[in-house]
């Protein structure tokens, strides 16, 4: 479903008003908030789809990493997850087991608790989680509160999307496709907990509307304009060689849809780099928005836990396009 259906589904319904409701459907933010006191607030969020991987532990494990990826996008530590589960009756039930088993030890992974779920019958597998974590009710982040002189700083590279087709049409090289599970099945705790103590202006995770979607909704919402550094993206090595073969993800099209002409690329910028920054991503990185002094901070501290990461961009005034790309 397009984007604008989907809002204008969600805008039909009728929702009771609740002043603790912090953020709700009518934000584009990764998660769900609700106060219940002056001291915590209870992040809700779910998340599931269709294989991603051919091994059934390691789709399951990536599928929990994504879908616990909210609660930390939101400034949040996933706590309590339930199954969500579609199962075909002709898969082998030892598939299920390991795919399930994949889930619950990337749970353990991340200190939350598996305490049940919910499984149908399905023409095909899926699998995610519903997931419950908490804040302090001023202390959460949200992804449409952009700062200008922010700098833009991503902690996961993109291409996961690309590399994913390229190995289903056959041409993948076995280290790409390493490098994209190892990147979608890293818990974004990482990230959380070496910028918890930052001052974050605003936090998005990376998934399905690809990066420039993602800095679309970010920059629309906060009235301003992100400068995109192309040469600092950090992206899978092989994905633009991939992309030339025509390697493209159904779903890059639509993101260039939601897009629309709300951005602008620099004449040096190749089609392939383009559809690079509207690749849709599973279990994509986290985006931060902070003050140059604080990148600076969260760069180091990547670089000593040896994990690559870029700072992509910045926020400036509000102009003609939501986002350039230079």
């Amino acid at each position: 479903m397009k984007a604008e259906d989907l809002s204008d589904v969600l805008s039909s319904l009728k929702i009771l008003p609740d002043k603790d409701l912090l953020v709700g459907i009518d934000s584009v933010d990764d998660a769900a908030i609700y106060k219940l006191n002056d001291n915590t607030a209870v992040v809700y969020t779910l998340d599931f789809f269709t294989p991603i991987a051919d091994d059934p532990y390691t789709f399951g494990s990536i599928a929990a990493a994504n879908s616990m990826s909210d609660c930390y996008a939101m400034g949040a530590e996933p706590k309590l997850c339930l199954n969500i589960v579609g199962w075909p009756n002709c898969l082998e039930v030892s598939w299920l087991k390991e795919m399930l088993r994949g889930g619950a030890d990337k749970i353990a992974e991340a200190g939350a608790i598996l305490a049940g779920g919910h499984t149908v019958q399905d023409d095909e597998p899926k699998f995610g989680l519903s997931v419950v974590g908490f804040v302090e009710p001023d202390k959460y982040w949200k992804n449409n509160s952009l700062k200008e002189g922010d700098v833009l700083f991503l902690t996961k590279p993109i291409g996961v999307g690309i590399i994913n087709t390229a190995q289903k049409g056959g041409i993948a090289k076995s280290e790409d496709v390493k490098e994209a599970i190892h990147s979608m099945n890293m818990l974004n705790k990482v990230g959380y907990e070496l910028a918890k103590d930052l001052e974050i202006s605003a936090c998005t995770d990376i998934t399905g509307f690809g990066l420039a979607g993602h800095l679309f909704e970010m920059a629309n919402d906060s009235g301003h304009t992100i400068i995109v550094e192309m040469d600092n993206v950090p992206f899978i090595k092989g994905a633009l060689d991939y992309l030339s073969f025509g390697m493209v993800p159904e779903g890059t099209y639509d993101n260039y849809n939601y897009v629309d002409d709300n951005i602008v690329f620099s004449d040096d910028i190749t089609t392939a780099q383009k559809d690079l920054l509207f690749d849709p991503q599973t279990s994509g990185g986290l985006l931060f928005s902070l003050k140059e002094e604080q990148a600076e901070i969260l760069e180091k501290r990547f670089k000593d836990v040896n994990i690559a990461t870029g700072r992509i961009g910045r926020v400036v005034k509000q102009r003609d396009k939501t986002i350039i790309v230079e």
